[in-house]
């Protein structure tokens, strides 16, 4: 190894980070802690931003100054590399070189399985974002990294600067970065109204970018987000709805099938649950899974799309609309219901049991493993110690038309204090003639749901004509007429 010499001659600590098998350096992220517990790290890194535990990034060769003491270092790359951990003592005045290799604990990869960051951007603070966005994609070791332009007041984020579409100078034959759009209508500042959309593989913005009082306290609430999925449709681009569904507006662009997929926690401070997200499927949407990290660097969010070992975007993106896909921040997370993976559709009878099979494999323990039927656990499996990898399997019967998924979570916690947990997209159960009870429930739940964002349009929206209060309110009106006749 050649290192730069950086600073005054006190102790320096060297290190390389090499991939195991292949002896290939590697972009990672680091934490190293003084022995005072303090962050530290070289000269010129690049930190993390955002909330959490700090590390700085690396591209596999660094070196930097320390003293005589205890120092505690934490290397990670993804979520499929084992994390290195390792407490050294080093002396002032001495030279230590550091090889750290890691390894992989799965194949995620050579099983068609390939992870992607669909919601990410910089915000106004970032002074460096080419650099950064870099190492994200490698440091996090995906295969797909979405970034976009959005817009609030007069802040300047820094990813606005990108042209929408590939972005070429960050992508090679194993990672795909994009430049997109969220465009999103906040009722206040910081209450989510219509919702927050992703646009993606688009060619052109969609305007507005932003609707609202996010744009300024004189736009009106107007257009609705729909009619950003219209024209994202238009240009054959991928609508996903963020933040768990959030928004009176997401029931609305669900049931009129403008939206591909749907965003879970991102950003990772979002409560881990998914009751939107069922009511939709409850409902009869075919809504596949997946997720991001917003602008928070500080979670290892991403989805997982089925597709070849080989990684090739636009197969991959063909797969996760057709909801060959899994969530996680770590655990790999599979499940098949005689030889169906998610995305598929069973067709079945009342009364016929189905053999659902669930595997995992994870480096954090998981304690618990849930097959979900309706909305509902209707079978699970606790592990008092934890499990890093195994499989369960049981027979459940069908008594209607539905949708089954499996997810886990766990009491540990990450490396940035984020609770585990995966969950994967569903496999939908037709044929039975029978309606879920889970069917009522969910439009029922959804119709007076959009009640009260009609009345919302109505009584605190801000238009500048009646027609285009109208047009929302009819809009509106329309989907709920439609959870109604779905019983």
């Amino acid at each position: 190894m050649e290192f730069l010499v950086l600073g005054q001659a006190m102790g320096k600590l060297l290190a390389e980070i090499t991939d195991r098998k292949s002896g290939k350096q590697l972009e990672a992220r680091v934490q190293i802690l003084d022995p005072n517990g303090i962050p530290i790290g070289p000269k010129i890194s690049m930190w993390k931003k955002g909330p959490g535990e700090p590390f700085f990034y690396t591209n596999g060769l660094f070196e930097m100054d320390v003293t005589s003491g205890y120092y505690r270092i934490l290397v990670e790359r993804g979520t499929e590399y084992t994390p290195y951990k390792k407490d050294i003592f080093l002396t002032r005045n001495k030279r230590f070189v550091l090889d750290i290799s890691l390894e992989r604990w799965g194949s995620l990869p050579e099983k068609g399985w390939h992870p992607g960051n669909t919601h990410l951007h910089y915000d106004e603070k970032e002074k460096d974002p080419s650099r950064r966005l870099k190492y994200d994609s490698r440091v996090e070791d995906l295969r797909m990294t979405a970034i976009s332009i959005l817009k609030r007041g007069n802040l300047k984020y820094a990813t606005n600067d990108y042209p929408h579409g590939v972005l070429n100078e960050f992508s090679d034959t194993h990672h795909h970065v994009q430049n997109g759009e969220e465009t999103r209508h906040n009722s206040k500042p910081w209450e989510i109204g219509y919702g927050h959309v992703m646009l993606l593989d688009i060619k052109n913005t969609v305007q507005p970018v932003s609707r609202g009082i996010l744009v300024d306290q004189f736009e009106p609430d107007y257009p609705p987000l729909t009619y950003a999925c219209n024209k994202t449709i238009d240009q054959n681009g991928l609508v996903i709805w963020c933040h768990n569904g959030q928004g009176m507006e997401a029931p609305v662009a669900a049931i009129l099938k403008k939206v591909h997929a749907i965003n879970l926690f991102d950003p990772y401070w979002i409560d881990i649950e998914y009751t939107l997200w069922y009511h939709m499927l409850n409902c009869g949407i075919k809504l596949p899974v997946s997720t991001g990290t917003d602008w928070f660097v500080c979670s290892s969010n991403r989805v997982y799309t089925l597709s070849e070992p080989s990684f090739d975007y636009s197969k991959w993106v063909k797969q996760l609309r057709s909801g060959r896909t899994f969530i996680t921040n770590g655990p790999a997370l599979m499940i098949s219901i005689e030889e169906n993976v998610p995305g598929d559709t069973i067709t079945t009878v009342a009364g016929k049991t189905l053999n659902v099979k669930v595997d995992w494999e994870s480096y954090f323990q998981i304690e618990n493993v849930e097959i979900i039927f309706n909305g509902i656990v209707a079978s699970k499996k606790h592990f008092n110690n934890g499990s890093k990898k195994s499989s369960y399997e049981v027979d459940i019967e069908v008594k209607s038309d539905g949708w089954i998924a499996a997810r886990v979570n766990s009491s540990k916690r990450d490396s940035f204090f984020q609770p585990i947990w995966a969950h994967t997209s569903p496999i939908y159960i037709s044929g039975t003639g029978i309606t879920s009870n889970e069917l009522t429930i969910s439009s029922d739940f959804f119709a007076k749901k959009i009640t009260k964002g009609i009345e919302w349009v109505k009584t605190k929206g801000r238009f500048y004509s009646d027609v285009q209060r109208k047009e929302v309110i009819d809009l509106f009106k329309q989907a709920k007429n439609m959870y109604q006749d779905l019983t």
